[in-house]
């Protein structure tokens, strides 16, 4: 009885020690999320970056946690946690221009808040770490888009990716004209200057994503924030991978991903590479689980 009662125990450990190593990557992203509110929250003397990021963190880790489970929603439910609270809270009720434009005004300003908090966390020095995860857990554009009927692209990669430079260069000039321009209430014009962008960015998505027949035009042509995500998604640390001795070309993985990312070549440079949203729909999807 003892040596079974020893057994027991040990295989009791030996479960718990793989549950641990199984939610890594989940605690790994609410630890470092937390790390950022605290320090933030130290630095700033303002604990509404501890509230915020905090929150942020545990919306990731719970949507890494149900994909761990299997559960085909976890994306999805992190997308619409993040994605709300940061259009209806961050952008209608508190005021905060969250779009490139904040980003601007904010960094002219010479203020590390907000926008530009935002900016450096998600999209100019995370994706070292974790590439274009923004886009695909947390943007409020790509979470309205994501709902139209699209989800895998059903016609060939366009060439006019060149439109998100101009959308770019636009939205730098808009905000230096508020600067050089005698215009009052700079504030207020940029609220208005959210509401309207977001407008047009949800127009212009659903369009596209009809006319090309692909959720994930907006992201692929239009999109300025890519600007700053391509180059940063290079170098992440958190990638999607073969295990050639697993795969069996059957070209699933490239079948259903939103990007087109071709998963089978596991070099930076391969095609679409620095596109890769995490999405884990090639994972999911592989039937010889080689991602």
């Amino acid at each position: 009885m003892a040596i079974l009662g020893r057994s027991r125990i040990r295989q009791r450990r030996e479960d718990r020690d793989d549950a641990m190593k199984k939610y890594v990557l989940p605690i790994s992203l609410f630890a470092i999320f937390e790390a950022v509110a605290v320090a933030l929250w130290l630095s700033k003397g303002n604990a509404f970056y501890l509230f915020n990021f905090t929150y942020i963190g545990a919306s990731l880790a719970l949507g890494t946690a149900l994909f761990i489970r299997r559960n085909k929603n976890a994306r999805r439910i992190t997308q619409l946690l993040v994605g709300l609270y940061m259009l209806v809270y961050l952008g209608l009720v508190r005021g905060e221009n969250m779009q490139i434009e904040g980003f601007w005004y904010y960094l002219f300003l010479g203020v590390f808040e907000a926008a530009t908090i935002h900016y450096a966390v998600a999209k100019i020095f995370g994706p070292l770490l974790f590439g274009r995860g923004w886009c695909g857990y947390a943007c409020w554009t790509a979470m309205v888009l994501d709902f139209l009927p699209y989800k895998i692209p059903e016609r060939p990669r366009k060439t006019f990716g060149w439109v998100r430079y101009v959308v770019f260069v636009a939205s730098l000039a808009f905000v230096a004209a508020l600067f050089l321009a005698p215009i009052g209430n700079v504030e207020s014009v940029m609220f208005w200057a959210f509401i309207v962008g977001n407008v047009a960015y949800y127009a212009i998505g659903i369009a596209t994503a009809y006319a090309l027949r692909d959720n994930r035009a907006f992201c692929k042509y239009v999109c300025p924030i890519t600007v700053f995500l391509k180059p940063m998604s290079y170098f992440s640390l958190l990638r999607i991978t073969c295990d050639h001795s697993k795969c069996v070309q059957c070209g699933t993985c490239g079948s259903v991903c939103p990007m087109d990312v071709d998963m089978l070549d596991d070099a930076r440079s391969r095609q679409n590479g620095t596109e890769c949203i995490l999405c884990l729909e090639c994972v999911r999807n592989c039937p010889q689980d080689a991602l």
